[in-house]
């Protein structure tokens, strides 16, 4: 495959998964933004102030590792957070960052981080093979500096190399993958286990 089919079969790839993380209202307005890194080292990655459940091909655009747009086009303001990730896991392929209710909510109840366990659904995130499973999100103060907020992520990833998902107070969640299949896995166990967590807090009814 070379590097424009990379590219389109990328891209493709993020619109369709737009259009499913619309469908579960975890995208309002034009919040959130999606990545893929190509075999080439490239990234495809949504453009800024799109709506992501109406994404079309020229609303993703290709970056390098260092953020610097490669066509022209102006990405989201928090591309730093997927070049950071890309950089730390070489083995992963995709970054999806939605603003969902429940991860929103969750960061407005847990300071810190909060902490999964004992969940079957545990086991639908990546290196997790068992329900007796801890699995701890991290939650980070919001910050409109997004280098000096990635390098807050970099230092707590230095110490927990494991993590697959973190919050960002009042704002969203980032999730990543080695596709952007199993990062979508990721985000719909995550919105699950976050939904549980708010009901068991009282936060929610059905």
């Amino acid at each position: 495959m070379n590097d424009n089919d990379a590219f389109f079969t990328a891209a493709q790839q993020l619109i369709d998964a737009g259009r499913f993380i619309d469908s579960k209202g975890w995208v309002p307005a034009t919040s959130g933004n999606f990545s893929s890194r190509l075999a080439n080292g490239t990234i495809a990655i949504t453009v800024s102030g799109k709506h992501k459940g109406r994404l079309k091909l020229d609303d993703i655009m290709l970056i390098d590792t260092e953020a610097n747009a490669l066509d022209g086009k102006k990405p989201s303001a928090e591309t730093v957070l997927h070049t950071a990730l890309y950089k730390r896991f070489p083995d992963i392929q995709s970054i999806l960052h939605p603003h969902s209710l429940n991860a929103t909510l969750i960061s407005r109840i847990f300071k810190s981080e909060i902490v999964l366990e004992n969940y079957e659904l545990l086991k639908a995130l990546r290196g997790t093979t068992t329900h007796e499973a801890q699995v701890v999100v991290p939650i980070f103060a919001n910050d409109q500096n997004i280098p000096r907020l990635a390098e807050v992520v970099d230092q707590y990833l230095n110490n927990n190399a494991t993590c697959c998902a973190y919050i960002i107070a009042g704002h969203g969640l980032y999730t990543w993958g080695g596709s952007i299949q199993e990062t979508l896995r990721h985000l719909e166990a995550l919105d699950f286990l976050f939904d549980c967590e708010l009901r068991l807090h009282g936060v929610k009814k059905q």
